[in-house]
């Protein structure tokens, strides 16, 4: 009897290993972490939290979020953790971490971390629909912090923010847009078909004029002089403390010949994060707006 008690126990425990809906069940049982006291070590989860209403007490990179991301604003107690690729593990030990949100295959080993304190790696993308991921994610984040109704709340909001600017854009007309970042005075980031953006420029009737080669995060590093093939395009270029460049760039004779330029249809806009979640989606419409919004 107790032999084939043990060996159903066995089974059992096996079955629940091995069946994710099953994993799922005990992970909404499981006692949520303490919201007070848990440490994002990239700028995706960070997102995410904020989503839910939960400041991290801890993030990775602090002094490059507020130049890269900006929106959402961290408080002023939010502690600097090291960097996304290095965290300082010494640090991470002391503050105790009630649990460790991280992207997944970004950062130190997940055994390392798991000596600290318990923790989840968020998936930064499929490499085809990062904003649709990035809606799951924050679904599976808020039911693991107890938090489930918080996050369909907040795709409720989101959902009827982009419906609210839809009309904002129906006359525009079919310009394409150009999306880019200056990374030097030479080399520009551009963004393509799978980024976090395209359904949004699909949902409000925009042509991305970037139709050429995208990495795996839908973005793509390119010549300056590559931009000069866009004739009849809408440019946004998104800054990021970045001044000292864009004006180095602004004074060469290749930039003041960019079509775009001479006919005066590049806008610069403020810092956006392009590999974040609703939040950073959510920014790119304002901006949007403020760009190309209401035009006939």
């Amino acid at each position: 009897m107790n032999d084939a008690f043990a060996i159903n126990r066995r089974r059992l425990l096996a079955a629940m290993a091995l069946s994710p809906l099953l994993w799922r069940a005990g992970v909404a049982r499981a006692a949520a972490p303490d919201l007070r006291r848990i440490v994002a070590l990239e700028w995706l989860p960070v997102e995410l939290l904020l989503a839910l209403g939960v400041m991290p007490y801890g993030v990775a990179d602090v002094p490059n979020y507020r130049l890269w991301v900006n929106e959402p604003a961290l408080a002023d107690s939010v502690i600097d953790v090291g960097l996304r690729t290095e965290p300082n593990l010494e640090l991470l030990t002391e503050l105790k971490p009630s649990y460790l949100f991280w992207s997944a295959g970004y950062g130190p080993a997940e055994t390392t971390l798991a000596r600290i304190a318990p923790g989840r790696g968020v998936n930064f993308s499929d490499g085809k629909q990062p904003l649709l991921l990035a809606r799951r994610s924050l679904l599976e984040m808020g039911q693991l912090l107890g938090l489930e109704s918080r996050a369909r709340q907040h795709l409720d909001d989101f959902d009827r923010f982009v419906a609210a600017h839809r009309p904002r854009f129906a006359g525009r007309g079919s310009r394409p847009l150009l999306m880019i970042s200056l990374l030097d005075p030479r080399h520009a980031l551009v963004f393509g078909p799978n980024s976090l953006f395209q359904p949004l420029l699909d949902d409000f009737g925009i042509v991305n004029a970037w139709q050429g080669e995208t990495n795996f995060w839908g973005s793509e590093v390119v010549g300056i002089d590559r931009l000069g093939g866009f004739k009849d395009a809408d440019v946004i270029c998104f800054d990021h403390g970045n001044e000292g460049d864009m004006r180095a760039l602004s004074a060469s004779p290749l930039w003041q010949a960019m079509p775009f330029v001479r006919r005066g249809r590049l806008q610069r806009a403020p810092a956006v994060w392009f590999y974040g979640a609703t939040l950073s989606a959510m920014r790119f419409i304002r901006i949007l707006d403020r760009a190309l919004g209401g035009q006939s």
